[in-house]
């Protein structure tokens, strides 16, 4: 990526707001970033000529933010948080800033439907192999201040960031506090597969997370997870946790073909940070991605899946390249996703998520 397509692309989505049409992500410059990243930039400009027109113009600020905590999920302060960021990173190199900011934002990682995670995930991404350039820089800036403008928890997921806990000083697990019988918890693919479902699936996805402490068996499922007691532990259970929830998109993106995507982008950004992050946070990444796949997955997966659809075959080459040439931010999202499971697990099924998606949306 250092022919500078993607940094003019960058320019020109900087001049746009992080959401339009009242709170929609803005995905552009996620999906030019995984254009990009898989070889596609000769897509990159004619894509964003058909996205740019659906955009809004940048946040204008009220005033600078000076007690950050209050001013955490207000999203009337967009402006404010963008302008922030931008400062923060002119002023401290990128890392020290995500540092500090990481594990503030974390345990709000719902916020703008986890899109905020999403984009300084793929933010990240283009920063790490080519250096602080201006353009990247402002991409993570936007990124971060998009996520804390839009800052939003799971419900009954703060006990699991809870420090003590997730680095496995308590010697009590979640699991045992929720009075299950297995005190250290069980596995990813048995945790996913014991999550309980929201009864009124209607709704966007505010509407749908509030319903979540009204359901009896949520808050103990999803302390049902083993947590991580080592960062090796987190980053093999983050892979593990998209890896999964990718397979589960086969059996149940039919219910919600655009937002179950994000139960598997979510934990992939997640996964793609931790380079860039010290490892006393890994653990603690760990746990916020899996709320955040465990709640995607509540409030809109069907309780019986579909038997995974048939797709053509494809190399990875070919399943990204399908993508971009469906063109939907989602299904480019997804095949980019989905392909960084399949290099690390080898698993052909995994092939087939993005193909289907876009045959649904």
């Amino acid at each position: 990526m250092s022919d500078g397509i993607l940094d003019e692309a960058y320019e020109r989505l900087h001049r746009t707001g992080p959401e339009y049409q009242g709170w929609l992500a803005n995905h552009g410059p996620m999906a030019v970033e995984a254009l990009a990243r898989h070889g596609h930039q000769q897509r990159v400009h004619r894509w964003l000529d058909d996205y740019l027109g659906r955009l809004d113009e940048l946040p204008r600020g009220l005033r600078p933010i000076d007690d950050w905590r209050a001013a955490l999920g207000d999203a009337k302060r967009a402006g404010d948080w963008l302008a922030y960021f931008d400062r923060e990173l002119r002023e401290h190199p990128w890392r020290e800033v995500l540092g500090t900011w990481w594990p503030r934002l974390l345990p709000g990682i719902a916020a703008g439907a986890t899109h905020g995670v999403i984009r300084v995930g793929h933010a990240v991404r283009a920063l790490d192999p080519a250096g602080a350039n201006p353009q990247r820089l402002a991409e993570l800036g936007q990124a971060l201040g998009y996520w804390a403008a839009r800052w939003q928890q799971v419900p009954g997921a703060d006990r699991l960031l809870d420090p003590t806990r997730v680095a496995g000083v308590s010697g009590q697990s979640l699991a045992a506090e929720a009075g299950q019988p297995d005190a250290d918890g069980v596995d990813v693919a048995t945790a996913l597969a014991g999550l309980p479902r929201i009864d009124d699936q209607s709704g966007g996805i505010l509407a749908r997370l509030g319903r979540l402490p009204g359901v009896p068996r949520w808050e103990p499922a999803l302390a049902m997870l083993r947590p991580a007691r080592t960062p090796d532990e987190a980053e093999r259970g983050l892979a593990t946790l998209v890896h999964r929830a990718g397979l589960d998109y086969l059996r149940f993106g039919h219910a919600a073909p655009v937002m179950l995507v994000h139960a598997v982008t979510a934990p992939t950004a997640v996964l793609r940070t931790l380079p860039a992050l010290d490892k006393a946070l890994w653990a603690p990444s760990f746990a916020a991605a899996w709320a955040a796949t465990a709640a995607v997955t509540s409030v809109y997966a069907p309780t019986g899946g579909m038997a995974p659809p048939t797709v053509p075959a494809a190399t990875p080459a070919e399943v990204f390249a399908r993508a971009a040439r469906h063109g939907d931010e989602h299904v480019v999202k997804l095949a980019d996703a989905v392909l960084d499971a399949h290099a690390a697990t080898g698993d052909e099924r995994l092939l087939t998520a993005a193909g289907y998606a876009g045959q649904l949306i």
